[in-house]
């Protein structure tokens, strides 16, 4: 079958056009989306950890330079948080930084509807180009008392390479939402993570007897008073053996 692609994609009364319109769309979206999810958690964990650093030894200013400064989208979550530090009830504060972790969940599944969109309705538009079809072919056979099959299964054979196209368009975008939404997922998940471990800091920050340094020192002092009391104790015992012997 020698056709030219002007030729092809005039299958199906036009119906082969917006196939390829949606094959477009549907990879303009794939990549889009793998840009804006790129090494989004990796760079999430890194903030979240600088931060957390920052709040576990009180250093909040540091903590929100930080934010400013990173590229993550997690940032604008923490930001809202210091916003609202010192300014609304605790409950408030958690409420208006989950607000703004809900607000990036939905730009990470921004235009996913397209996906969806086309991977439902790309096989009805190549079925639907692959009747016309076979209704140009039929009707192009009226005047001719015989038809052989090879007369007939030519166009007809033109006309299923539209329903083909439209079923592997509908894969390529059924993928592409699949594989996308489950990383928004994993995304969402891991941002509620280091949301909740950001607002246990801010909210209570931990105090100098709880500060993983001071507990290090007390339990040093109180190994070093266990010892000497050890050690006085066998003082005594042995004092007393010797006046017991000096008697």
């Amino acid at each position: 079958m020698d056709q030219d692609i002007w030729e092809l994609m005039g299958h199906g009364g036009g119906a082969m056009y917006v196939v390829v319109a949606f094959s477009v769309i549907a990879l303009a979206v794939g990549i889009e989306r793998a840009i804006a999810q790129w090494k989004f958690v990796t760079r999430a964990r890194l903030l979240g950890d600088a931060v957390t650093r920052c709040l576990a030894r009180g250093a909040v200013e540091e903590g929100r330079s930080a934010c400013e400064r990173s590229p993550s989208p997690i940032a604008d979550v923490f930001l809202v948080g210091y916003e609202r530090l010192g300014r609304s009830k605790p409950e408030h504060v958690q409420t208006a930084v989950h607000r703004e972790r809900l607000r990036v969940n939905q730009d990470l599944r921004s235009r996913l509807w397209m996906l969806g969109t086309i991977g439902a309705t790309a096989p009805f538009v190549g079925l639907f180009g692959t009747v016309v079809g076979i209704m140009q072919a039929m009707g192009s056979f009226k005047g001719d008392e015989s038809v052989k099959f090879s007369m007939v299964s030519g166009p007809i054979s033109e006309a299923l390479i539209v329903t083909a196209a439209g079923i592997l368009v509908a894969v390529e975008a059924v993928i592409l939402f699949n594989f996308f939404s489950q990383r928004a997922n994993r995304i969402a998940t891991e941002m509620k993570l280091l949301t909740d471990e950001f607002l246990e800091l801010l909210l209570d920050p931990p105090t100098e007897s709880t500060s993983p340094r001071k507990a290090k020192k007390d339990k040093e002092s109180d190994k070093e008073s266990d010892k000497s009391e050890t050690t006085s104790s066998k003082r005594t015992k042995g004092d007393d053996d010797g006046d017991r012997e000096a008697a």
